[in-house]
């Protein structure tokens, strides 16, 4: 969606009507594709991807995040088989892939699949018996632009497959299996962040979450002040290949190390920033950058939780402005366009805060904007940017979304197409 209004009721009916067709032409693939089936067979599930307002990099250190559910995502629709065949359909790509549960493996070559095949081991090896099933999908979040379109399919298929095979799993397991999914089948060692947000974002509401503890506070955001522009780079990172697990390695290295000298310490997220200065001299020059981001990050985004809480957008758009810096310069993870996006919106009148979002290496950023503003900061990129780039950005203005949901899709027909 890269026009650009500043009314959100406006937002909401676009999303809407989006949100009408692509259900309706997802499915129209799956009949093609794999087959006519009632509408009274049919599932269909959705996740949403997520920007996070602060707290990068955070989650695998058992930090804070406070990130939205936005409404771009993933659609999926399948049906259950009476033998254990599984077809997989990804509209999108037009490619299809079939395996026996049996079987399950990971895939070379349609490695889009492993998203889902990961979800089906994790179920299996967690003692669930599972069916056969046809399973078509959609995304519009999107891919590697880090706005979690992995973690919204994941996510996605969690909750399809559960209706399809008749499980009851609560949500925080529903969370946990997804992450399990990318860490051990995909092999990233993500947070349990993306995930998180994809299935217990609520609409008008950010979500200030421990990783440590799983608790959760849902922080209401009231969109008719402030409005968030997500700006995609349109350079795409390949998460597993880049250096987010050393990043990662990195921050274990100077938390193990810290230990040492503090035993409470367990991970990052225990040592104060008052703790962090007194023993950085401990730490190799490189560590300790990476450390005494996540130290800082921890502090900016329960500031953060407080400020948005408050209604505070100026220190909110601060401490966003803050985070960047620290992602810039100690974690090493922005790049230029990046940076680009940032410096422009910050020189936009009507803008409070912006920094990259995601793991970084590319991907997207976000700007915090006083209502009316956004016209006015997406004509600004669409001018500069380009200068940098060499092309233009992708703009996506968006509101705090709901989370994951699954049902019959004669449900969904009746609430979203008004059949």
């Amino acid at each position: 969606m890269d026009q650009v209004v500043n009314d959100i009721n406006a937002i909401n009916e676009v999303e809407k009507q989006l949100l009408k067709d692509r259900l309706s032409r997802l499915v129209a693939g799956f009949q093609a594709r794999l087959g006519p089936r009632s509408p009274g067979e049919l599932f269909a599930a959705r996740a949403p991807g997520r920007v996070n307002l602060i707290g990068e990099h955070t989650d695998y250190n058992d930090g804070w995040v406070l990130p939205i559910a936005i409404t771009r995502d993933v659609l999926m629709v399948g049906a259950a088989r009476d033998d254990e065949r599984v077809r997989l359909y990804a509209m999108d790509l037009a490619d299809e892939v079939a395996f026996d549960l049996a079987e399950n493996a990971f895939d070379d070559r349609h490695t889009w699949s492993n998203y889902i095949r990961g979800v089906i081991d994790v179920l299996q090896r967690r003692g669930f018996t599972l069916r056969g099933m046809d399973i078509a999908f959609t995304g519009n979040v999107p891919r590697g632009g880090g706005l979690s379109s992995s973690a919204a399919l994941e996510v996605a298929a969690v909750m399809l497959l559960k209706a399809l095979c008749g499980l009851e799993i609560p949500p925080l397991e529903d969370i946990k299996m997804a992450q399990q999914a990318e860490n051990e089948f995909v092999g990233v060692r993500c947070g349990i962040m993306d995930q998180f947000i994809s299935r217990l974002g609520r609409r008008h509401h950010a979500l200030l979450i421990d990783c440590r503890t799983l608790e959760y506070r849902q922080i209401p955001w009231p969109a008719d002040d402030v409005q968030l522009l997500v700006v995609d780079t349109k350079v795409e990172r390949g998460l597993a290949g880049s250096a987010y697990n050393q990043r990662r390695l990195e921050c274990e290295t100077g938390a193990r190390i810290l230990a040492e000298k503090l035993p409470h310490v367990k991970a990052l997220r225990d040592v104060t920033e008052e703790q962090f200065a007194a023993q950085a001299a401990l730490l190799d020059e490189v560590v300790r950058r990476r450390c005494a981001h996540v130290v800082g990050e921890n502090s900016r985004t329960l500031a953060a939780a407080k400020a948005l809480a408050a209604g505070d957008y100026a220190k909110l758009g601060r401490l966003m402005i803050a985070s960047h810096e620290s992602l810039r310069d100690l974690y090493e993870v922005s790049c230029r366009e990046l940076d680009a996006v940032v410096e422009i919106a910050l020189a936009t009148e009507g803008v409070y805060g912006a920094r990259m979002t995601g793991g970084g290496f590319g991907g997207c950023a976000i700007a915090l904007v006083a209502a009316g503003a956004l016209s006015r900061l997406a004509a600004n990129l669409r001018r500069e940017y380009p200068k940098v780039a060499g092309h233009l950005p992708g703009l996506l203005p968006t509101i705090a979304g709901d989370g994951a949901a699954v049902r019959p899709l004669a449900a969904w027909q009746e609430e979203v197409m008004g059949q």
